[in-house]
């Protein structure tokens, strides 16, 4: 009786409806900012790694 009212239900709602309420990417959006976070973070220290080698540089030419 049971395996009738799950294909009922199947059949009713479409297997496609099924699949996509399983589906669910509410935590999409937030992973997402997550990684432009990384990929922002990385970036500025790539940034004051080569200011301070710069200025490191230039600071021993003055010596």
């Amino acid at each position: 009786m049971l395996r009738v009212l799950i294909l009922l239900q199947i059949a009713l709602t479409g297997p496609g409806r099924l699949l996509a309420a399983r589906r669910d990417e509410r935590g999409s959006v937030t992973t997402e900012h997550v990684l432009w976070a990384v990929a922002v973070i990385a970036i500025v220290g790539i940034v004051v790694a080569a200011v301070t080698t710069y200025v490191q540089a230039q600071a021993g030419k003055i010596q």
